[in-house]
């Protein structure tokens, strides 16, 4: 029988239904709806002619078959994965292009502050800044296809390197007729779960802050008022009466000044997170990207920069 050479996006598919046990989370992750993942799932199962995954209404399991074809289809990711980071690498070795990536709070409140630095010490170089949200971030920079990225996630994959840049807080914030913002006690974390907010769409390193912290009230969260992909409509929503959210301080600063949201205050939960840097760990930074990294993290230092976060 002849067999059909797999989609690299199917097997990346088939490997995220083995990560999260459910084929619509891993077409969540991947960006595309579950009926279009329950086709590409189909495709490599007729291409391979083996069943790899039963799907029933718990979740998705991965077969025997499934087993083996998954870990086969990493050994292939991480080979392409590979050649797509040093075609990069080359790419940018022959220009002083450097592409950044950027999750949107630091793009709004960090990175034009470091671009400008940039300019100064390093004139010749021309910055294009993609601004998404964090997880986008991490995949570019795993693909190679920036040369530096910036995420707000609490938590950075191991094939990433990373360098912490500095720390944000978020508040809760809601508009002033909202009952919350005549409280004389602190909400707790249960009060939140149990409250249908205004969230970020998945992917964002707020939301996935907000979730993690969620899951440490013991109660399972309700689901959200609205899903909004950008903090400026986020911000409108909650002024205008819609209903809580949680936000970077920094996103809201002027709002609150202004009186156009109340920050509640939360009892039981450390809010501050780490800001991160973050690059293909088998390359070494150099030229620009090192600059802008030691710019960044507030160094003085000279010379290229290892996924360790340690100079050369």
């Amino acid at each position: 029988m002849s067999l059909s050479p797999p989609d690299f996006k199917n097997l990346k598919l088939l490997t995220l239904v083995a990560e999260l046990g459910s084929l619509g989370r891993a077409a969540e992750r991947m960006g595309i709806s579950q009926p279009a993942a329950s086709k590409r799932l189909d495709q490599l199962e007729r291409g391979l002619a083996l069943r790899l995954v039963d799907r029933d209404t718990r979740g998705s399991v991965l077969t025997v078959e499934g087993k083996a074809v998954c870990q086969w289809a990493g050994n292939v990711l991480d080979v392409v994965d590979t050649l797509l980071a040093g075609a990069a690498a080359l790419r940018e070795d022959q220009q002083t292009d450097l592409r950044l990536a950027s999750s949107m709070t630091l793009a709004e409140h960090f990175v034009p502050r470091w671009i400008s630095a940039l300019g100064r010490t390093s004139p010749e170089v021309v910055v294009s800044l993609k601004v998404t949200n964090s997880e986008r971030v991490m995949a570019l920079a795993a693909a190679g296809e920036i040369g530096l990225g910036f995420v707000e996630a609490p938590a950075v994959p191991r094939e990433l390197g990373s360098r912490r840049v500095g720390t944000d807080r978020l508040v809760v914030v809601v508009d002033p007729g909202h009952p919350w913002a005549r409280r004389r006690t602190s909400v707790v974390l249960a009060d939140l779960a149990r409250t249908r907010l205004i969230v970020r769409e998945p992917g964002s390193g707020t939301r996935e802050t907000l979730e993690r912290l969620l899951a440490g009230s013991g109660i399972e969260p309700v689901r959200p008022l609205m899903v909004l992909d950008a903090n400026a409509p986020i911000r409108a929503a909650v002024a205008d009466g819609a209903g809580p959210a949680v936000l970077s301080a920094l996103t809201v600063q002027e709002d609150l000044a202004a009186g156009r949201m109340v920050e509640v205050p939360v009892a039981d939960a450390d809010l501050h997170r780490r800001l991160h840097a973050v690059w293909p760990k088998d390359r070494r930074l150099t030229g620009a990207a090192a600059e802008l990294l030691r710019i960044a993290g507030g160094g003085t230092g000279q010379g290229s920069v290892r996924a360790g976060g340690g100079k050369r």
